[in-house]
């Protein structure tokens, strides 16, 4: 009975590293999917005023999508501390808990990024003015997905 325990442990804990990336690409999705429209409709309507439309949208609306990166690494750390051959099962729940907590806070890093880089499209496409103000926006954002990376890997 107490190695169907650890198993069950383990397999919680490798399932949670899994639930970070799911959770964390969600937050992508859905980031990079609001960017996405609020660049569509503003190089719509660069095209109907006649006007170029900057391409520097894109990298607005792929920046939400390093949170899902930053949750495989995530994975790969629980994975390699859950199946190492010195694991202890005691640990096993604390794993379980960083994979959860650790994709929440990508996830929402991701989605807020994105709501941001949406209100950039629209601002830079109607300006032609600020881009590198809205990428450190962006940046700030992205730091509270790199700080919970980070934090998750000191307590690993």
């Amino acid at each position: 009975m107490e190695q169907f325990t650890i198993d069950v442990l383990k397999s919680i804990s490798l399932a949670s590293g899994y639930l970070a990336v799911g959770l964390a690409a969600i937050g992508s999705a859905l980031g990079a999917g609001f960017a996405g429209q609020a660049a569509i409709g503003a190089w719509k309507k660069c095209y109907q005023q006649g006007k170029s439309a900057p391409f520097l949208l894109l990298a607005m609306v792929g920046a939400p999508l390093s949170q899902t990166i930053y949750a495989m690494i995530l994975m790969i750390i629980i994975k390699g501390k859950v199946l190492a051959p010195a694991a202890n099962a005691a640990n096993m729940p604390v794993f379980a808990v960083i994979g959860i907590l650790g994709g929440l806070a990508l996830m929402i890093s991701a989605i807020f990024q994105g709501k941001a880089a949406a209100g950039g499209c629209v601002a830079f496409a109607e300006s032609n003015q600020g881009f590198a103000n809205y990428l450190m926006v962006l940046g700030i954002i992205e730091t509270c997905a790199i700080f919970a990376l980070i934090f998750a890997l000191m307590v690993l």
